[in-house]
């Protein structure tokens, strides 16, 4: 096989089926209204994708995995009865906002911001947060995909530990802050929040997409 040959799945375009070349692939899609396409590095992870759901390789269209079958099989997919949260923040500190989507639907289920003057992480932070928290009101049986470690790290320990001073502009996101931590501080939840398998899967279903 020659090096950096691909073959692209097309579950949903003006023709189905695997292809061999971008060109052919892009004739199948090209036009079409939200077309469902990805490309695999063997023809063997290609008919197992064709096999089964677009929706079972969540992430960026055309993502391609660099980790060995074997990993990924280690890893297995996505558990599909779950959410999936990611912040956005332009700048460090800059404006962010955060949000919690379906994780097989992308379908939006909460969003928040922007907030000026916030990070990355406490943006992330406050996400899983939201969740758990309406999740819990809902009592709503699943999981709670992140990637952020910090986040989890800071979920785990009830305590948004960043090193980001209260100014004027950005008082009312501190605020914010303080209620997650009496939140976490004064429920239980059986929620369990999973970190997203980026290398396997793509980006977080959650992502805004501007990197």
């Amino acid at each position: 096989m020659m090096a950096g040959k691909k073959y692209y799945v097309v579950w949903d375009g003006f023709e189905t089926g695997i292809f061999e070349t971008w060109e052919k692939c892009k004739i199948a899609i090209k036009g079409y209204p939200q077309a469902k396409y990805k490309s695999f590095k063997t023809l063997e992870m290609a008919k197992d994708a064709f096999s089964r759901s677009y929706y079972d390789f969540a992430g960026k269209k055309g993502f391609t995995s660099e980790l060995t079958q074997e990993e990924l099989n280690k890893i297995g997919q996505p558990n599909f009865n779950s959410i999936s949260v990611d912040a956005a923040c332009s700048g460090n500190p800059g404006t962010m906002e955060y949000r919690g989507v379906d994780t097989k639907t992308k379908k939006q289920i909460f969003i928040q911001g922007p907030f000026e003057e916030g990070t990355n992480n406490i943006g992330e932070f406050l996400a899983i947060v939201h969740g758990l928290a309406l999740l819990k009101k809902k009592q709503v049986d699943c999981i709670i995909y992140t990637d952020s470690k910090t986040a989890m790290s800071w979920v785990k320990k009830k305590k948004c530990n960043t090193k980001l001073e209260v100014t004027a502009k950005n008082k009312t996101l501190f605020e914010l802050v303080k209620r997650a931590e009496i939140w976490l501080e004064q429920n239980t939840y059986t929620t369990p929040i999973v970190k997203w398998e980026t290398k396997a899967w793509g980006e977080i279903p959650a992502d805004f997409g501007r990197k």
